[in-house]
């Protein structure tokens, strides 16, 4: 299984290159046919996150696993001139693409960066935040204690996650919709994700991480805002078969899959149809905003 075969690639070699291979590939593109959902339809938990853990004026913030950038530049404005907003991710092309975007905005830097294999600054940071960047690490703890290590004395920490699958039904229903016909391949060519986005659901699991990684007063807000996954039903379908669980094991199983696509698609309709309405499909979203102090 590809996944876990060391292989020498462009970004390196080892599991994480395979995940790494991923998000500046395929996953990428399907990010960015979907740029305008995942930046405004999916981006209310991280406004949850910054409003009841708001940077201060002057803080230098490190951003996680940064994506398209949206959330730096909001940090940057919340920090004003006089501080820096720097957003970092693994997949060269995410950052190239923030970098575009936030094109003459003096207070935002971005920088490719695998945070399993160590972060180097010449300046700490008085916070860190990620929004959805840290579900994907292949040794949480090591990534987590490298985080900290840029951190000054007392930094918090503030992470939003996806919580368990039961109460994400945008993505745990169209999962089950598209396991009816077709499952996760044994085998497959693709370079996979890693783990998945419900690899920090679990408030225990996700407290032991960050304790062995070294923080300390870890606590935990759920979350339960709705999300927009598409303007209509058939965006939502296109959306979901891209992304997720879903879109994973579409696209791991490739042409295989291929011939039980409408009859997905034909499911997937009636599924989402609880949440189309008026202004879009908006379905339940829950999430974790996890805040962590270094000491």
């Amino acid at each position: 299984m590809v996944g876990c075969m060391a292989a020498e690639t462009q970004w390196g070699t080892g599991v994480n290159a395979e995940a790494i291979a991923a998000w500046d590939g395929p996953l990428f593109e399907r990010f960015v046919r979907f740029k305008h959902l995942l930046t405004t339809g999916l981006s209310s938990h991280g406004d949850e996150a910054l409003r009841l853990h708001p940077p201060q004026p002057g803080d230098r913030v490190l951003d996680i696993g940064c994506g398209f950038g949206d959330s730096t530049r909001q940090i940057a404005e919340l920090v004003g001139p006089q501080g820096e907003a720097v957003g970092i991710d693994a997949a060269p092309r995410f950052v190239e693409a923030s970098i575009e975007d936030a094109a003459g905005i003096a207070n935002v830097s971005f920088a490719v960066a695998d945070v399993e294999q160590g972060l180097a600054f010449d300046r700490p940071f008085d916070r860190a935040f990620s929004r959805f960047g840290t579900m994907f690490f292949n040794n949480p703890v090591v990534a987590l204690r490298n985080v900290r290590g840029t951190l000054v004395p007392g930094a918090e920490l503030v992470m939003v996650v996806w919580r368990q699958r039961l109460d994400n039904e945008w993505l745990y229903r169209a999962q089950q919709i598209v396991e009816q016909f077709v499952t996760r391949p044994e085998e497959y060519d693709e370079p996979t994700c890693g783990p998945g986005p419900f690899s920090m659901a679990g408030a225990d699991t996700t407290s032991s991480v960050l304790l062995h990684a070294g923080f300390t007063g870890v606590s935990f807000r759920r979350c339960d805002l709705p999300i927009t996954i598409g303007r209509d039903v058939e965006e939502a379908i296109e959306l979901v078969t891209a992304i997720g669980p879903a879109g994973e094991i579409l696209r791991l199983a490739g042409d295989r899959a291929a011939h039980l696509r409408e009859d997905i698609d034909a499911a997937l309709r009636a599924g989402l149809a609880d949440y189309a309405g008026r202004f879009g499909v908006n379905a339940p979203a829950s999430t974790w905003i996890v805040s962590a102090t270094a000491p």
